[in-house]
């Protein structure tokens, strides 16, 4: 069935126009429209900021029948409508804007996203047009028809393959989960790298029942990244996602063998960015009562830390961006909390339950 889809006119109120000027004054002031920074010194390495950002149900308006997604309908408990939607979608939109320094990141990783349609609206629709974006998605089985999607500044990064990488149990083959996306593309028109972009099954119906899931999730995505390092032991690989499992359950630190970068780095080894505590936010990437966790990471091959070979990650390391507007006051549980769409079935009008989390990566230009 062909659904006739509302143009989505962007206009901005005045605190909407306060933040483009704000972030307009930024890139005047400290950058350029590229989305990196530049060290004319030396052999002039350049910055590209790559992030992730589970955006929480975002869902169209439509009912689609081959998906779970009625209760994002306008029928639906949460009665789903066109001004909650295009606000999602300002919301999502302030945040890849935010997340940069002298413009939006390079490479955004997304989960929870329902189709093309609201990733075209994201792109397309708000002022990310100015900055070139591209999409990168696939339809997944997922029984809620949500997936993980890939966007990328065209004029920065170039892919070369894609793929959707089937996560199928073989011990429960009704179950549907989300597929893991994998790229491979060249980085700032220099070096060629791999990304896997990932949503791993949630803990619903409890943790110790769901392990399994995730820990075959983990076995695919092993296999798909030791396939490459057998060619190629300096690959560089990023992967990152919302795994519902932090970097010491078994999934990440055993199956995936995610190290600690603080250790001895081998090339072909990988490292999990996200054990590296991050200076003046001791917290996770979400909230589970009172409890933070770092569900949200980004791994990579020792080849991007090894201090020598091109790219590398920044010395800063990863950072979960926990800037105060994504943050409200949490009144059962104390402290701060991500400010979320719904709180339950109470429409509370604000980002995400997770926040994002980015790596800056160097490149060497040398010079001829």
């Amino acid at each position: 069935m062909i659904i006739q889809n509302p143009t989505y006119n962007f206009l901005p109120n005045v605190k909407q126009i306060l933040f483009l000027t704000f972030i307009t004054l930024l890139i005047f002031l400290f950058g350029n429209r590229d989305g990196m920074s530049q060290n004319i010194a030396g052999n002039n390495p350049v910055n590209a900021r790559i992030a992730f950002y589970n955006v929480e149900n975002l869902f169209d308006v439509y009912d689609d029948s081959l998906a779970r997604d009625e209760e994002f309908t306008p029928e639906g408990p949460r009665h789903w409508n066109n001004n909650k939607f295009y606000k999602k979608i300002n919301n999502t939109y302030k945040v890849i804007m935010a997340l940069g320094e002298s413009g939006p990141p390079v490479i955004v990783g997304l989960c929870e996203i329902e189709n093309r349609f609201v990733l075209e609206k994201l792109v397309y629709d708000t002022p990310l047009k100015n900055f070139n974006y591209r999409i990168i998605q696939f339809e997944s089985p997922d029984r809620r028809g949500i997936d993980v999607a890939l966007l990328y500044r065209a004029n920065l990064f170039e892919p070369l393959f894609s793929e959707a990488v089937p996560v199928l149990f073989p011990f429960d083959t009704a179950s549907r989960t989300r597929d893991i996306l994998h790229v491979k593309g060249v980085l700032l028109n220099t070096d060629t790298v791999h990304i896997f972009v990932n949503h791993w099954p949630s803990r619903y119906g409890g943790y110790l029942p769901t392990v399994p899931k995730r820990n075959y999730a983990a076995q695919v995505l092993k296999a798909k990244t030791d396939s490459i390092l057998s060619i190629n032991e300096n690959a560089a690989i990023l992967i990152m996602g919302d795994f519902n499992d932090g970097p010491q359950d078994e999934s990440i630190s055993e199956i995936l063998s995610a190290k600690d970068p603080a250790g001895p780095i081998s090339k072909s080894e990988m490292y999990n960015l996200m054990l590296t505590k991050q200076e003046g936010w001791p917290y996770g990437s979400l909230k589970y009562q009172q409890g933070w966790n770092r569900f949200d990471q980004l791994i990579v091959t020792g080849s991007l830390l090894d201090g020598y070979s091109s790219p590398q990650v920044s010395k800063q390391g990863a950072i979960i961006y926990h800037a105060p507007f994504l943050l409200e006051t949490d009144k059962t549980h104390l402290g701060q909390k991500p400010k979320r769409t719904y709180v339950g079935f109470k429409y509370n009008g604000g980002f995400s339950d997770h926040l994002p989390v980015y790596v800056d990566i160097n490149v060497n230009r040398r010079k001829p």
